[in-house]
């Protein structure tokens, strides 16, 4: 039985402790901090059958975002300078935009849609989203698409 290689995308605080520990094992391996896998996996408190059973299973959602296109879309009250905040945060982090959609404003909200291009030389895109969704007046920022990047 073949099975499914699909992906999701899920939230942080929904990953379960062990998986977030292999990612932290991976960084101090690939910074130098530690030389070895055993190193890694007691310095984060893990065991080493831990870390090679989802070594190749778990990633940083941003590492794996470079030279894709990624929309997000939200709701946004109709305020003065919202928007413009919106785009200007990402333009901070080093995202480029290439489409907005946003809906006529209905009972004060409008649906907004952004479509970005993630450079090697963005930041977290997950710390953008989170960004976002902290401004008074965003609600919900989803990622409801990402296709490869064409040069």
């Amino acid at each position: 039985m073949q099975q499914d290689a699909g992906y999701y995308v899920i939230r942080k605080q929904a990953v379960p402790e062990v998986l977030l520990k292999v990612v932290e094992a991976k960084k101090l391996l690939e910074s130098g901090k530690v030389k070895t896998v055993n190193d890694a996996a007691d310095s984060v408190g893990i065991s080493r059958s831990s870390f090679y059973k989802y070594k190749e299973d778990i990633y940083e959602f941003h590492d794996s975002l470079q030279g894709t296109t990624l929309t997000l879309t939200f709701q946004m009250n109709d305020e003065v300078g919202l928007l413009s905040y919106v785009l200007n945060l990402i333009a901070e982090f080093g995202a480029n935009i290439l489409t907005i959609h946003q809906s006529i404003p209905l009972n004060g909200v409008a649906s907004i849609s952004i479509t970005i291009q993630v450079l090697p030389t963005t930041r977290d895109v997950m710390d953008m989203i989170d960004k976002m969704e902290k401004a008074s007046g965003v609600h919900k920022v989803h990622i409801s698409g990402r296709s490869a990047t064409f040069a």
